[in-house]
């Protein structure tokens, strides 16, 4: 057996091993051409236009509406597999309004969710006693994260050397 020709292929092999860690996300990261944040799309309505983003966050509440069902979220940053991560402050809340009746089972209040769409102007409301602005965002599609989506962790840790643990 000759060591030349699987020398030549190492970088191959570390490639395909690297893509294998890589980040899944739910959405092409490329569809959202905006990377403005809820808070700052209801503080400067103007910029926010009709911008697509990918936004996600913890549920609050859901309300089925004539036509449509509107679902309250508490954003939060995403991480590379576009899963919310929760802060201390967040980054603004916003109305995800999907078409027709939502069955809110499947949108229960505290769970995760990742969300694509465009944003479709602000809606005054209120948090409590205080007034806000909700900015609106047309759901193109959805992803609520399961609790074990949420807890999952990569098996694969670098440091000296590379290992695999097992938990």
């Amino acid at each position: 057996m000759k060591i030349k020709p699987l020398l030549n292929c190492w970088p191959a092999l570390a490639a395909l091993a690297l893509s294998a860690c890589a980040a899944n996300p739910v959405y092409p990261p490329d569809w959202a051409d905006s990377a403005i944040t809820p808070q700052q799309a209801a503080a400067a309505p103007e910029q926010a236009g009709n911008a697509r983003v990918i936004w996600g966050g913890r549920i609050l509440g859901v309300e089925n509406k004539p036509g449509h069902t509107e679902v309250e979220v508490l954003a939060y940053p995403l991480d590379k597999d576009q899963k919310p991560v929760q802060n201390d402050v967040g980054e603004g809340r916003f109305l995800a309004l999907l078409p027709g009746y939502v069955e809110p089972l499947d949108y229960p209040v505290s769970a995760r969710v990742t969300m694509q769409g465009r944003i479709q102007g602000m809606r005054s409301g209120r948090v409590g006693q205080a007034p806000y602005v909700f900015p609106l965002l047309e759901v193109r599609a959805a992803h609520v994260w399961s609790r074990e989506d949420m807890q999952r962790r990569s098996n694969v840790h670098f440091g000296v050397g590379v290992g695999i643990g097992i938990r």
